[in-house]
């Protein structure tokens, strides 16, 4: 079994070499990263970092005030754009590929398949962004395949709700959202009648804190219904078959993957129906799910995702223990909860919707998160993900325009990320603790890939003996063969030197014989010797933010 190991990439910002971005910049001030900037070499050097997986993000067309329509375009009002650059997740045509990062507009899905044949090349695999709850509210596909109806093209606009409607409309009432319905241009944004806003938002007037620059899509859920939210999914609603198709129109250009935005807020009975239909004909295709409700885990597994978001449980917690605010041992009761699904959970530290580590609303310091990588990427054979820049220790804390100073890097605005620009194309420009803090993580995720007991081996959780030392250390066993990892996170800014106990349920679980052992820490090269007698402690010195992986061959 091969460890999925994914790296996000915000497409539009990775590539960019403009160093001196002005707050709120356009295009043409600021820049933008292409997709031509995955060139070979850049492929090598993401693979080399231990990675199975790119996730694309922001790769399909999405609303923006950059004005195109010389190639075509439609152009979009700015009333309805969130920022200069505008937000991936306010999609403006499923079948197109986002002119921003095409270095030749006019081929753009060219440049977009030629990238995904250098990332399979390189030995990696492609995941996009499939958006299933919203679009952007200027939606109009140009780019749809001959004969197929574009979304909204054949409601009936004058019903709130019905199964052949795409969107919920509030009709006889226009759009009046609580924000510049001007923006500086001439004529204010019409919409008449209103359709529903993103985020559940079924009047005609959604806040400035609303999605508001999108429109609910309808999957035969009555969520107005004068008995309650009733459900209509005989007949198929219009909206699965299109929605379906243009999975389907994706995965035919080599995709392997889907992360599916908020596909909490989709039925599962339509998740159900369009997974089996592209599985049958992608059976190696792989769905990510962005849920937060646990209590609907397995629902959303038992509807053909592969894996889903381990927010609210393993991100949350491991995020509570390195600012010190939870027990290292309390990650335990983490991994138990979901452990009937834990090949489903994808662990993460950083992504674009969370702030980076070294911000100052987390831990201040990107090297800070070493110990959770440790626990998130060795603990089990679960996937788990980084978010590009989080191996410089990327700071986040920018002012970029639209997105304020928050501790995360926009998806707003057009931007450099200078860690990610310093680490793939300036790298004289990279500190010695940025390019120790990639090395640290190179050598985790690459012992996460490589090693038999991570990817293949049997964990056991060694907490239960070793509550003395659970407030700042995590520690647990990895064995594949005749191959034993111990390992052990410190979340502490201080040196543990501590004694680790192995007790004799695990001897007798893994099959460890009591004998004297030579051991190699895989991340400093120590050499040591170890005596395994059950119940007694094995003495570690463990680093601060750090961690140590002893292999020991039986």
């Amino acid at each position: 079994m091969a460890k999925v190991i994914i790296y996000q990439i915000f497409t539009r910002l990775f590539g960019n070499r403009v160093e001196d971005c002005r707050k709120g910049g356009t295009l043409a001030e600021n820049g933008c990263g292409k997709m031509n900037d995955f060139d070979a070499a850049t492929l090598r050097r993401i693979k080399s970092l231990g990675i199975t997986h790119v996730w694309y993000t922001g790769v399909i067309r999405h609303a923006t005030v950059t004005d195109y329509s010389v190639h075509g375009i439609p152009r979009q009002h700015p009333a309805v754009v969130k920022g200069k650059a505008g937000s991936p997740y306010a999609i403006t045509d499923y079948y197109d590929i986002d002119p921003d990062i095409a270095v030749d507009v006019d081929k753009r899905m060219s440049e977009f398949e030629a990238l995904v044949k250098r990332t399979h090349k390189a030995g990696m695999k492609v995941i996009i962004d499939f958006v299933p709850n919203h679009v952007a509210r200027q939606y109009r596909s140009v780019c749809k395949p001959e004969g197929v109806r574009d979304l909204g093209e054949d409601d009936d606009r004058n019903m709130h709700f019905s199964t052949e409607n795409n969107f919920y409309y509030c009709w006889g009432q226009p759009f009046e959202a609580d924000i510049d319905l001007h923006c500086g241009e001439a004529e204010a944004y019409s919409e008449v009648p209103a359709r529903a806003t993103g985020n559940d938002c079924f009047g005609n007037r959604p806040g400035r804190n609303d999605w508001y620059e999108t429109v609910k899509l309808n999957y035969g859920v009555d969520y107005c219904d004068a008995g309650g939210r009733s459900e209509h999914f005989c007949p198929i609603p219009d909206t699965w078959n299109k929605m379906t198709d243009i999975l389907l129109f994706w995965a035919a250009k080599g995709v392997d993957g889907f992360r599916c935005d908020m596909a909490e807020m989709v039925p599962v009975a339509f998740w159900a129906w369009a997974t089996d239909k592209v599985k049958y004909r992608y059976p190696d295709i792989k769905f990510i799910g962005e849920v937060y409700n646990p209590e609907q885990y397995r629902s959303y597994i038992n509807a053909g995702f592969d894996w889903l978001y381990d927010k609210v449980g393993m991100y949350d917690c491991v995020r509570d223990v390195i600012c010190g605010r939870r027990r290292a041992g309390d990650i335990t009761s983490q991994w138990q909860a979901t452990d009937d699904i834990g090949g489903n959970m994808l662990y993460f530290l950083e992504n674009h919707d969370e702030q980076r580590i070294g911000s100052d609303f987390f831990a201040g310091d990107g090297r800070k998160g070493i110990p959770g990588l440790m626990v998130s990427a060795l603990m089990r054979q679960n996937p788990v993900m980084v978010y590009a820049g989080q191996e410089f220790g990327e700071h986040g804390m920018d002012e970029e325009g639209f997105s304020g100073r928050d501790g995360r890097t926009t998806i707003f605005d057009y931007w450099t990320v200078l860690a990610i620009n310093h680490g793939y194309f300036n790298r004289r420009k990279l500190t010695k603790e940025e390019k120790a803090l990639e090395q640290v993580y190179s050598k985790i995720l690459n012992i996460a890939l490589t090693e038999s007991a991570v990817t293949d081996g049997l964990f056991y959780d060694l907490m239960y003996r070793n509550e003395a030392i659970g407030d700042n250390v995590y520690t647990f066993l990895r064995k594949s063969g005749n191959e034993l990892l111990v390992i052990a996170a410190n979340f502490s800014g201080n040196v543990a030197d501590c004694g680790i106990v192995i007790p004799r349920h695990a001897c007798e679980f893994l099959g460890i014989g009591e004998s004297v052992h030579e051991g190699v820490e895989l991340l400093s090269g120590d050499k040591d010797v170890f005596n395994i007698v059950s119940d007694s402690a094995v003495s570690v010195s463990i680093p601060a933010n750090g961690g140590v992986v002893w292999k020991i061959i039986l």
